[in-house]
């Protein structure tokens, strides 16, 4: 590529309204080049000896590209969830340290990828009944952009209870764990005329710039469903250690195995919030939610695979952003549990236990796991056969059994 002009010091951080402005500017130099293509920005991007913040300007750069080739208008809605999002939401400060000042980013970003593409877009920050005032925050941060920008703050707790509609069987705000607010906002997104919504988390670890290669599947290929894939060898993953004990090994066994469905098609990051569903799908997924909590990942991926519905995946740029994370909150295997729990729910309810070995781990699971404890219990031990096992063995049987894995189990709460 031609030289181009590199203003941010290294390391990047994505909480630096300062370092989001200039990854702009470098994309947009990038995308002027003379010697520009896609093939030449995703070499840059795989190329681990350059400095992060141009890596990632070359993915924004192809993301912007692939919009500006679109020549079909249309309109997205962009949703997220807050609970707890009050010290992202406001700028880094000495007295706010994990400040991300997300909303204005996240706008900000919207600004950039959609200018003079055609494609009207609102963002829907949705309040999931948080106790220390993100929603009002929000609303107050959104007032900034009256006029200008359509953002739709929504208050989960003003919607229920429903008499009708996906959240008729969420009895109260304190019945959700994410899924309610997100269903709300999808909802909303649908009813203003989205034709297709994508969402995402309330902080800074997705740029938003990366939409268009969301938005490219569904535009040029026509698929309905289109799932970021932090996996994907094109990907950029940035993660500070692990958050898990080494029997998180366990723990994905047990997941792959229930949901082979799902893990045999290739979709191996379930829970990474860079997804795109189609609006008309979308609204049949959401009508029946198996689930209001943070498990709703699996239960719409389960929900498009019982209807045989294609679905593309993407490499996208995931920075994370662990300090101020509900996960990080929470009793460790609280989480864990959730997931685990939720997926088999959601299995069980669109007939996706096919083989003989995931109906076996769904029934040690009934057996062995009755909540998060259970599971804290072997989250720093490993069964024989897992202790050497890699990514491509879990789920496998032939590697431990649930015969075995419940054995196991057993020994570890004697």
């Amino acid at each position: 590529m031609e030289s181009y002009i590199s203003p941010i010091h290294e390391p990047l951080d994505a909480t630096s309204p300062e370092h989001q402005d200039q990854l702009h500017m470098l994309a947009d130099e990038l995308l002027a080049s003379s010697d520009f293509s896609i093939n030449k920005m995703q070499e840059a991007a795989r190329m681990i000896a350059m400095p992060l913040h141009y890596r990632v300007a070359a993915k924004l750069a192809i993301s912007r590209h692939l919009l500006l080739q679109n020549d079909r208008p249309g309109k997205i809605g962009v949703v997220f969830a807050m609970w707890g999002e009050q010290n992202r939401l406001r700028p880094k400060t000495d007295d706010n340290p994990h400040g991300e000042d997300s909303l204005r980013t996240k706008v900000r970003q919207l600004q950039w990828i959609f200018r003079d593409t055609g494609i009207d877009w609102t963002l829907y920050p949705v309040d999931d009944g948080c106790p220390y005032g993100s929603g009002k925050l929000a609303a107050e941060i959104a007032a900034e952009f009256e006029g200008r920008h359509d953002i739709r703050v929504l208050f989960l707790a003003d919607h229920l209870p429903a008499e009708k509609g996906p959240l008729r069987r969420l009895l109260s705000v304190d019945d959700s764990r994410k899924a309610g607010a997100i269903i709300l906002g999808c909802s909303q997104a649908i009813a203003d005329g989205a034709e297709a919504v994508m969402y995402t988390d309330a902080d800074n670890s997705v740029h938003l710039g990366q939409i268009g290669i969301l938005l490219d599947p569904y535009l040029q290929g026509g698929f309905r469903v289109v799932l970021g894939n932090r996996k994907h060898p094109d990907s950029i993953l940035v993660k500070d250690g692990a958050r898990w004990g080494i029997g998180i090994k366990n723990l994905r066994h047990m997941q792959r195995m229930i949901g082979d469905a799902i893990f045999s098609r290739g979709i191996l990051d379930t829970q990474a919030a860079f997804k795109l569903y189609e609006s008309q799908l979308l609204r049949e997924i959401i009508a029946n939610p198996t689930v209001f909590d943070f498990s709703f990942d699996t239960d719409w991926i389960a929900a498009f695979i019982s209807r045989d519905e294609p679905f593309a995946q993407v490499p996208f740029v995931f920075i994370d952003s662990a300090a101020e994370s509900a996960t990080a909150k929470q009793q460790p295997m609280t989480t864990w549990e959730t997931l685990l729990l939720g997926l088999l729910k959601s299995v069980r309810r669109y007939d996706l236990l096919k083989t003989p070995a995931s109906r076996e781990m769904a029934r040690v699971i009934d057996e062995e796991v009755s909540d998060y404890r259970d599971l804290e219990r072997i989250i720093n031990h490993l069964p024989p056969g897992l202790d050497t096992a890699g990514e491509a063995d879990f789920g496998d049987p032939s590697v431990i059994s649930p015969g075995a894995m419940q054995a196991w189990i057993r020994s570890r709460k004697e």
